[in-house]
């Protein structure tokens, strides 16, 4: 098998260097020379670690050499997503603020993938601090959609999507805090998971709001996908949120039948600003998994149309804390006070931070002020309560829920960047999922008339990612959903 062949799935990879079939070397060298060939067109990456890189994956082919076994992901290239510290390696979330940043650990997520023999290419862009949702809040450069360059890639982690979809890398981790996995996995037609919350440990990830943010794979397929959560899942006592509950074999679920499971269609995911050719291609999918034997219910989850409001004032809130760390004093860029220390903590801040992040700061503290947290912070906690009771309403009737991942396809780069609010509405089919904390992954399901990806979204109750892995890859099965690479990067 050549190395260019073996490029096409991680599950392939892997397989391949572990039985000998191609070197891990190689394969690190084909990959830097498609990141050469292809990064300054779509800006996928903000660092590549070049030494590292072939470091590691001649680290696996020794291992091979001395008979050791490989791990589940040995040789796979996979990018790292800018706001999870990486060892020794430049780690800024997209800020000016951390412009120069080293982490002295990896986070627990990189550590495992170094624990199953990856290769890990760098670091990839994303909207700093990961808010946004078109990848252009980055304080560097924005990233370009594989499938049209003119387009966004989604956001906020739309350089690990882009990285993948491009064919830069096989794998990428992302985070996900309000559907910042699965947007961009819908918008460059890849695959994206976001876990039960808790289920992948979060030690490592730079904070945005730490009750919703979720670390997650991208992945060109559903069983590679499946195979890198399970190597990131699990208990990790470095993460307080972490979960000490058996992990699935992912993988194996891929492989399972959908006969008999009841597929739910919530009608809030089918209203008004949905995309007729993404309702139709949505609406296929669902047709397609009924050929498989399952059976389709309408179910009605009332709150949903609370969940854009509900997220931005817990976000925020949370963000407004997370952030005041970052005051010029211990890590990152800093401004020299002009008289004293809270001129120098001020002049900071206001130098580091982007608008959209100095944007949610204010509203977060606005929200936890004195005499507005009941009427807002209060409140959105109680209607999140009942956006997560809709969800186990639901999944008393059906198994799974298959709904939209976005309600359009990538639009063009610049387009909502004047308006805030269509930005945030963007995200109005991953919110609720995130607010309820349960499992969600988005699986390409088909092209528009100008060929840009569409996604379908499936979320399971909690801890149930296998059935999520299993409905997702028979939708991949079937060849009318088939999507492929983007045409300029097979």
């Amino acid at each position: 098998m050549t190395v260019s062949e073996s490029l096409d799935s991680i599950v392939r990879i892997a397989e391949s260097v572990r039985s000998g079939g191609c070197s891990a070397e190689a394969i690190a060298r084909e990959t830097l020379s498609r990141v050469e060939a292809r990064e300054p067109s779509v800006r996928a990456f903000l660092h590549v670690d070049h030494e590292g890189f072939v470091a590691a994956a001649r680290a696996v082919d020794a291992k091979r050499a001395r008979g050791e076994e490989l791990g589940l992901l040995a040789g796979v290239p996979i990018a790292i997503k800018d706001a999870l510290c990486m060892k020794g390696v430049p780690t800024t979330a997209a800020s000016r603020i951390l412009e120069g940043y080293k982490p002295v650990y990896d986070a627990t997520v990189v550590a495992r993938l170094r624990a199953a023999d990856a290769t890990l290419v760098g670091k990839t862009n994303l909207d700093e601090f990961a808010m946004g949702s078109s990848n252009e809040n980055s304080a560097f450069a924005p990233v370009h959609n594989p499938w049209d360059l003119s387009r966004a890639p989604g956001g906020s982690s739309g350089g690990s999507a882009a990285a993948v979809s491009s064919r830069m890398c096989l794998g990428s981790l992302g985070s996900d805090t309000g559907g910042s996995i699965r947007q961009p996995a819908s918008f460059c037609g890849i695959v994206g998971v976001k876990p039960t919350y808790g289920r992948v440990s979060r030690y490592g990830l730079i904070a945005f709001a730490s009750s919703l943010d979720q670390v997650g794979p991208f992945a060109t397929d559903v069983r590679g996908a499946a195979r890198m959560l399970r190597v990131l899942a699990g208990h990790d006592p470095h993460d307080a949120t972490s979960l000490d509950a058996p992990v699935d074999d992912y993988e194996a679920a891929c492989d399972r039948p959908v006969a008999g499971l009841r597929v739910g269609i919530p009608r809030e995911y089918f209203g008004p600003g949905l995309d007729p050719e993404v309702d139709m291609a949505v609406r296929r999918a669902i047709s397609c998994l009924e050929q498989y034997g399952c059976t389709v219910k309408p179910v009605s989850m009332p709150h949903t149309k609370y969940a854009v409001a509900t997220y931005y004032v817990l976000a925020t809130a949370e963000a407004s804390s997370n952030l005041a760390r970052f005051d010029g004093v211990r890590f990152g860029l800093r401004k020299e006070p002009d008289h004293d220390l809270r001129s120098m903590y001020g002049a900071t801040r206001d130098a580091g931070f982007g608008p959209e992040v100095k944007r949610r700061i204010l509203l977060g503290t606005f929200v936890l002020s004195s005499g507005f947290y009941d009427a807002y912070y209060l409140k959105a906690q109680k209607v999140r309560t009942l956006i997560t009771r809709d969800f186990e309403a639901a999944f008393q009737e059906v198994d799974v829920l298959c709904a939209p991942t976005a309600p359009t396809t990538a639009f063009r780069l610049g387009e909502k960047t004047h308006d805030p609010l269509a930005m945030y509405l963007s995200d109005i089919d991953t919110l609720p999922a995130s607010l309820a904390g349960i499992p969600a992954l988005s699986v390409p399901v088909g092209l528009s008339a100008n060929g840009l990806p569409i996604g379908l979204q499936v979320m399971a109750p909690h801890l149930h990612e296998a059935r999520a892995f299993a409905v997702a890859a028979a939708c991949e099965r079937h060849d009318a959903l088939h999507v492929g690479a983007p045409a300029a990067f097979p």
